[in-house]
C-alpha cells in the first residue's frame, strides 16, 4: 500500500494492562495535531454478530468480534489525510450515550486495542508495535475492580469472563506476539520510565515530520 508520511503505531496489551492510562498520559503531550489515537474497542460488530460460548455467552474477548475490515478503511482514509467519523462503542452499557467520534489525520496515527497484531495485513501496515504487558493476578485485580464499577457485572461474572474468554484469547492471539514487537513496556507498578522511552520516539517522529 501506498503511504503518506504518517507514521502508523499499534499498541497491544492484555486486558487491564493499562492501555487506557497509558494512552491517556499520552495525550497530555501530544495534542491530537500530533497523535491520533484509534481505539478498537470502538469497531466492535453489532451483538447478534458477536461469537458465543458453549453456554451461550457473549464473548467480547475474542477478535472475530473486531470489524478489521472497517479498521484498515478508515486508516487508510486518515493516511489520505481524510477525517474520519464514527460512533463510540459503549459495550451495551444502557447508561452511557455514545459519542460520534472524529479522527484527524495527524503525523503519528496510534492504533490501541487488544488485537491490533491478531490480523495479519493490519499488522503489516504497522510502522511501530509497542506491547503493554503486566502480570496475570494484578490485571485480574484491575479489570475486576473495573467491570463491578464501570459497567455494572457481577464479581462472579467478570471471573467468568476471565477463565473462559480473556484469558484463553490472550494466549492464543495476543501472547504469541509479545516477543516480535519493537518495544515492551512493563506496567506492573508504574508505567513511567516506558512512557519516557515511548514520548522519546514520538518526538523523534515529529522531528523528522
Amino acid at each position: 500500500m501506498q503511504k503518506s508520511e504518517s507514521f502508523l503505531v499499534g499498541l497491544a496489551g492484555g486486558s487491564a494492562t493499562g492501555k487506557t492510562t497509558f494512552i491517556k498520559k499520552l495525550s497530555e503531550v501530544f495534542g491530537s495535531d500530533e497523535v491520533c489515537v484509534i481505539t478498537q474497542d470502538n469497531y466492535y460488530k453489532g451483538l447478534s454478530e458477536q461469537l458465543r460460548d458453549q453456554n451461550g455467552m457473549v464473548n467480547f474477548d475474542h477478535p472475530t468480534g473486531i470489524d478489521f475490515r472497517r479498521i484498515k478503511k478508515d486508516i487508510k482514509k486518515l493516511l489520505k489525510g481524510e477525517t474520519v467519523k464514527l460512533v463510540e462503542y459503549t459495550f451495551n452499557n444502557p447508561t452511557v450515550f455514545p459519542k460520534e467520534i472524529h479522527y484527524l489525520p495527524a503525523p503519528i496515527i496510534l492504533l490501541e486495542g487488544l488485537f491490533v497484531f491478531a490480523d495479519k495485513s493490519l499488522n503489516q501496515m504497522l510502522d511501530y508495535r509497542l506491547y503493554i504487558d503486566a502480570d496475570d493476578d494484578i490485571t485480574l485485580k484491575r479489570r475486576l475492580a473495573r467491570d463491578t464499577t464501570e459497567r455494572g457485572m457481577t464479581h462472579d461474572e467478570v471471573l467468568y469472563q476471565w477463565d473462559n474468554h480473556v484469558m484463553p484469547a490472550y494466549n492464543e492471539f495476543l501472547k504469541p506476539h509479545k516477543m516480535q514487537v519493537d518495544y515492551i513496556i512493563q506496567n506492573n507498578e508504574n508505567f513511567e520510565p516506558c512512557l519516557e522511552v515511548v514520548i522519546a520516539k514520538f518526538r523523534e517522529v515529529l522531528n523528522q515530520h
